[in-house]
């Protein structure tokens, strides 16, 4: 017979048990350098050096203070801790920590760059209506073009 008491310590005995069930993700660690190209259909954690493309599209990126990234990122949304030097766009969030140094361009629906980030490049915010974004630009540079003229 289970008790409430098994039932408690139960989760608690296994503190992963939770995680693992819930929502699946991958790591890559401190001890990898990867050259390439990352894809994939799951949640990704990177410590490592990636040279390259990471690719996970409608995942979440995080990027661990020892990241040193030289790619373009493609993700739902990117969690920046470490170094990226290289695009990212995040068409949900991007969020940029404190201990986190980006050089490249964003493009993305919301972000968050915390006080002591150091970033360079370009911010794009874009609704979840792209097209809406593409028909004003093209009616300002059309209006840009009728003031020259």
């Amino acid at each position: 017979m289970q008790t409430n008491k098994d039932e408690q310590r139960g989760p608690s005995s296994i503190p992963s048990a939770p995680n693992s069930i819930g929502r699946t993700g991958s790591y890559l660690g401190t001890g990898l350098k990867i050259k390439g190209e990352i894809t994939g259909n799951e949640d990704l954690r990177l410590d490592s050096k990636v040279e390259g493309l990471v690719s996970i599209g409608g995942f979440r990126l995080t990027l661990g203070p020892s990241a040193h990234i030289t790619a373009n990122i493609v993700a739902r949304e990117a969690v920046i801790s470490g170094e990226v030097t290289g695009d990212i766009s995040a068409y949900d969030r991007i969020e940029i920590k404190k201990s986190a140094s980006v050089i490249g361009d964003l493009s993305t629906s919301k972000i968050t760059i915390e006080e002591g980030a150091y970033f360079k490049g370009t911010i794009d915010i874009n609704s979840n209506k792209a097209q809406i974004g593409t028909d004003l630009d093209t009616l300002l540079g059309g209006n840009k073009k009728t003031e020259k003229n």
